[in-house]
């Protein structure tokens, strides 16, 4: 049984904001886009969709912006493109121009509707990790990366297009959980994780903001 304390007017540390829940098929996807052929898409081809890249609930599909340009790849061989590679012209440290990766669209149950996009940086690493998880074309769950090493996740569990749940990472292991349980737009659930497991728990029972009851796990350690 959980060890249940009360811990009314004690304050949690930060609030920081990120997300929840893997989507599965995306690393498949992926390995099989190094072994497709691609082209070029024409302007008239690219995609129109827009939306704030740093929102939920944006459309997953976005805009081709400025230089960038399209790539189509079929990874499944049935003549429909499956994959859309954004790129931008850029010079390297020595000086010699290629095209950077700044996002890759990719649909992965073959419907012809994007699921996933993925945002690189300067360095063409992953920065952002955007899917579909209802496949209404909106945005559900970002995935945040910092060296390529995952950091964070935002989720939308109710579909109601607002962030409710929030993950975070330390050296790619769960270290916190944050949850708005109510969807009022305040975080009212706190998990904190210890050794793969959830040490404590703390809940606001009132919505003020601060944690009223703690709940510790007698098999922690922590």
């Amino acid at each position: 049984m959980w060890m249940v304390k009360n811990a009314r007017g004690s304050r949690l540390l930060g609030r920081a904001r990120s997300a929840g829940a893997a989507f599965l098929g995306a690393g498949a996807a992926l390995a099989l886009l190094a072994c497709s052929g691609g082209r070029q898409a024409t302007k008239e081809e690219a995609r129109d969709e827009s939306g704030d890249p740093e929102r939920l609930a944006e459309n997953i599909s976005q805009a081709r912006r400025g230089e960038e340009t399209v790539t189509e790849l079929d990874i499944n061989h049935d003549k429909k493109p499956d994959v859309w590679s954004f790129t931008v012209p850029t010079k390297g440290e020595d000086g010699k121009e290629y095209n950077r990766v700044v996002r890759k669209e990719l649909d992965i149950n073959w419907d012809g509707r994007v699921d996933i996009t993925k945002v690189y940086g300067e360095k063409e690493q992953l920065e952002q990790e955007k899917l579909d998880l209802d496949f209404d074309g909106k945005v559900d769950q970002i995935n945040f990366y910092e060296k390529n090493v995952i950091v964070r996740k935002e989720r939308d569990l109710d579909y109601n297009l607002k962030t409710d749940l929030w993950i975070f990472y330390e050296k790619g292991k769960i270290v916190r959980k944050e949850r708005d349980t109510n969807s009022d737009g305040k975080i009212d659930y706190w998990e904190y994780w210890e050794g793969d497991q959830v040490d404590r728990v703390g809940e606001d029972l009132d919505g003020d903001g601060n944690v009223d009851k703690w709940t510790k796990n007698p098999n922690s350690e922590g």
